[in-house]
């Protein structure tokens, strides 16, 4: 009975002793063995692993990846346009005892280096370029420049590895908006005027082409019809002229100019005709030959 009463405090002791010396390792984070304030081991691999009891301690440090909203900062440009940054980097802990020695294992710490870090590098590359040439390059060279500025800044300062950074937006200050704004009206409303005035005078070449190509028609129209009107012309008096030459048809043309004028002569009500007795109107109405 003494043994067994004295060998269960001395289990109770064991197994609070192994339960004190056991340290279990999660895949996320890097768990630090300090022993009287100084790391002396990193633990990195997952799953169980000892420290001296009571004289070792642990602290534990992210080893997974990490995503941080940067705030929006304003940036010039080369061709002195200021434009508002709106950007997020993704981060890891590439050093656990530099990260540790630097920052104190404090996130809030960390996030301010890389801030700071990002915005230099960010307002670097954007100084050098044009806001078009900073528009044309969101597809991701932008981002790969940004991440080339910042290099190795913060792994060799602080232990800390950036992986990825991208803008989210690029906007106008908002105390320059309105101004940009009214800008953008003005000259669209100049190149609107340029088309415009560019429009209207093409108008006015088509019309003075159209009135004179008009006039050209005209007057070839006219010119032509009176062409035709003197060959006409000339057609008649060479008929009258062939007829007179002839007896037989000078007075058959005779005979049939005098009906036309006795025609003419009989419109409207009066159908009186006074005729001499030697006129030829009177021998023909008389039924003798002409």
């Amino acid at each position: 009975m003494k043994k067994l009463f004295l060998a269960v405090p001395a289990l109770i002791l064991c197994a609070a002793l192994a339960a004190t010396s056991l340290v279990v390792v999660n895949p996320d984070e890097y768990v630090l063995i300090k022993q009287f304030g100084r790391v002396v081991r990193v633990e990195s691999q997952p799953g169980p692993a000892f420290k001296i009891p009571f004289v070792q301690t642990t602290q534990s440090v992210p080893r997974h990846k990490m995503i941080y909203d940067i705030a929006p900062s304003d940036v010039t440009t080369k061709d002195k346009k200021v434009l508002n940054v709106d950007s997020f980097v993704i981060w890891e802990v590439s050093d656990p005892l530099k990260y540790l020695s630097t920052v104190g294992a404090s996130e809030a710490t960390a996030t301010v280096r890389i801030e700071n870090a990002v915005y230099n590098a960010t307002k670097n590359v954007m100084s050098s370029m044009t806001q078009e040439e900073i528009i044309a390059n969101r597809d991701g060279q932008l981002a790969a420049d940004i991440l080339s500025s910042i290099g190795s800044s913060l792994e060799d300062s602080y232990g800390i590895r950036v992986i990825a950074t991208e803008t989210k937006k690029l906007d106008l200050p908002n105390s320059n908006k309105q101004a940009v704004y009214e800008r953008m009206i003005s000259e669209r409303n100049n190149i609107a005027a340029q088309y415009t005035a560019d429009g209207e005078y093409q108008s006015s070449l088509i019309i003075n082409q159209t009135d004179r190509t008009a006039r050209e028609t005209v007057a070839r129209a006219e010119a032509e019809a009176e062409k035709i009107r003197a060959d006409a012309e000339a057609q008649y008096m060479q008929i009258l002229s062939d007829a007179y030459n002839d007896e037989n048809k000078a007075d058959f043309y005779n005979f049939v100019r005098s009906l036309d004028a006795l025609k003419a002569s009989l419109k409207g009500g009066n159908k009186t005709v006074i005729l001499g007795g030697d006129s030829e109107l009177a021998g023909i109405l008389a039924g003798q030959q002409p």
